[in-house]
C-alpha cells in the first residue's frame, strides 16, 4: 500500500510537469511505467512501494528540459524536493537518486540497486506501433527540415539499435516481460526486412507511400 499522503502529493505537484514533455514521456509513458514498476515490485521479497511509486514518477521529470541528460536532471529535480524528505529516510533517499540515474537502457552500467532495475525494466515500451508513432511525432517536432525520408530512415535505425538482436535494449532487461520479449522480435524481423519496416511504419503513422 502506497502512502496516502505521498501519492496525494505526487499526483498535485509531480505529474502535472510531465505535460510539458512531448509526447513519448508524457503523463501516459508515466502511467505505464507506474503501473509496471509496481507490476515488477510485487517479484521481490520487502521491497518498499513507495520508493518503487517515488522513482517512477520522478524518472522523467526533467526531459523537457534537457532531453539528452535527463535521468541527472530528473534525480536532481526529486533531491531538490524538499517535501521527499518528510516521507523518506536520507538512506531512502540516496537510493531513489540513484536509481533515478540509472533508469536509462542506454547507461553504461547496471543499476546499482533493485529499485534501480525495477524502474529501467518497466521504462521498456512493449508496443512496436507506440514506438513508431513517437519516432515519427519526435522527427516532425525536432526535426522539421528533415524529409519523409530521413525520418524513416532515423526511425528504422532507432529501432534496429536499440530493439533488435545485440540492441542496447537487449541486454538489460532484469524481470521477465512477454510482452517485452514479442517486441524484440518484431524488432529483429523488421530489421531483416526493411521495406517491411517501411510499409508498416508509413500505415501505423498514416503516411501516403505515394509521397515517398
Amino acid at each position: 500500500m502506497i502512502n496516502k499522503q505521498l501519492k496525494e502529493y505526487i499526483e498535485k505537484q509531480v505529474l502535472p510537469v510531465y505535460e510539458n514533455n512531448e509526447q513519448g514521456h508524457g503523463p501516459k509513458h508515466i502511467e505505464y511505467v507506474v503501473r509496471r514498476s509496481l507490476e515488477f515490485a510485487k517479484q521481490v521479497e520487502g521491497i518498499n512501494l513507495d520508493m518503487v511509486y517515488t522513482i517512477a514518477s520522478y524518472h522523467d521529470i526533467g526531459h523537457h528540459i534537457d532531453a539528452k541528460n535527463h535521468e541527472m536532471v530528473s534525480a536532481d529535480i526529486f533531491a531538490d524536493d524538499e517535501n521527499m524528505y518528510y516521507f523518506f529516510t536520507d538512506e531512502q533517499i540516496d537510493i531513489i537518486y540513484e536509481a533515478i540515474q540509472d533508469h536509462r537502457a542506454s547507461g553504461d552500467n547496471e543499476p546499482r540497486s533493485i529499485y534501480g532495475k525495477i524502474v529501467s525494466s518497466a521504462d521498456r515500451r512493449t508496443d512496436i506501433d507506440n514506438v513508431m508513432t513517437t519516432m515519427y511525432t519526435y522527427g516532425l517536432k525536432n526535426r522539421p527540415n528533415q524529409t519523409l525520408q530521413e525520418n524513416i530512415e532515423d526511425a528504422y535505425l532507432h529501432i534496429c539499435r536499440k530493439f533488435a538482436h545485440g540492441g542496447y535494449a537487449t541486454t538489460k532487461m532484469y524481470f521477465k516481460d512477454e510482452e517485452y520479449e514479442k517486441m524484440l522480435e518484431q524488432a529483429e524481423y523488421f530489421k531483416n526486412h526493411k521495406d517491411e519496416f517501411v510499409k508498416y511504419y508509413c500505415n501505423i503513422n498514416k503516411i501516403d507511400t505515394k509521397q515517398l
